[in-house]
């Protein structure tokens, strides 16, 4: 296709995919409630709350003073409506992601081969569920962190935690552990290419275990130990089978390898000669009308 095709290509996908995610924002904004709760609940769940929003503010306005949670705030006039679009947003993003994904790839699987087609599959199916499982245990290990954190509280001292705050801690927390499962994909990746062996990574775990440990304790906010082996586990566990998976493409790449010529070996080829068969005599075609005349002049024809 030539470079204006392509471009008018990119728009329209462009085009459909921001018309999914705009959509699914529309439809989530009227959810959004719905979305925090979902959201927030583990961590007000861990700090001996296990109420809805719209529950603890109706319990407040009631005076009522048993109610021991952190007082859940919103700073401003413009910041209830902010942050409607920003969970509606992030919801539509995510939910029209099977949209805007296939969109991306409809782009690109033309200019793949049948190999790189299927790796491309092998990777997003196996990336997908990576994420997913990243997020599954950072919203498990949320209530744990909350209230560690909430517990530093000195006592007679009310808490004030910001919505905003809240959401954004869980979003990047979310963020940060799905990210982190996709570590033993990229090695499976770099061995896969060539780059690493697998013989390698099982040399590096020693500072992949301290290496993984300590982005654990920084990527969990909580000092507990019990948040960082939640996140720390599981990685040490891909990265382990990463390692296993890359020894074995090694030892089949040997094999393969063992099968064909060396490095200095030239390979077999035939060259013995074939028969062509019965030569046909074709006639060459006049360059010129005037050239059809077969009259020549010492050699040549009149025109030349």
């Amino acid at each position: 296709m030539p470079l204006a095709d392509h471009l008018r290509e990119l728009r329209n996908r462009l085009a459909k995919a921001m018309l999914a995610i705009v959509l699914v924002t529309v439809v989530a904004a009227f959810f959004y409630n719905d979305i925090i709760n979902f959201l927030t609940k583990p961590i007000l769940d861990s700090v001996g709350c296990g109420k809805t929003f719209e529950e603890i503010a109706g319990q407040l306005k009631s005076g009522d003073s048993t109610n021991k949670c952190a007082s859940i705030t919103i700073n401003g006039l413009l910041a209830p409506f902010t942050l409607a679009l920003q969970v509606s947003l992030m919801a539509g993003v995510v939910f029209a992601s099977p949209v805007w994904l296939y969109q991306l790839w409809a782009f690109i699987a033309p200019g793949l081969h049948n190999h790189e087609r299927k790796y491309a599959y092998a990777f997003v199916g196996m990336g997908a569920p990576l994420f997913m499982g990243g997020g599954y245990f950072a919203y498990r290990v949320l209530p744990t962190t909350a209230k560690v954190l909430i517990d530093f509280t000195p006592g007679g001292v009310s808490n004030l935690l910001p919505l905003d705050d809240l959401l954004q801690l869980v979003t990047r927390m979310v963020v940060v552990f799905g990210l982190s499962f996709e570590l033993p994909l990229l090695l499976v990746f770099l061995n896969l290419t060539g780059m690493v062996t697998g013989k390698r990574m099982l040399g590096w775990w020693r500072a992949m275990i301290i290496g993984i440990t300590v982005f654990a304790a920084v990527a969990t906010p909580s000092t507990d130990p019990i948040s960082m082996l939640a996140l720390a586990g599981p990685i040490w566990i891909l990265y382990f089978g990463a390692t296993a998976f890359s020894l074995l493409n090694d030892r089949r790449r040997r094999r393969r390898d063992a099968l064909g010529p060396a490095d200095d070996e030239a390979s077999e080829l035939d060259l013995s000669p074939e028969a062509i068969g019965e030569v046909e005599s074709v006639t060459a075609s006049r360059a010129l009308p005037e050239q059809a005349s077969t009259e020549r002049v010492n050699g040549y024809d009149d025109v030349t």
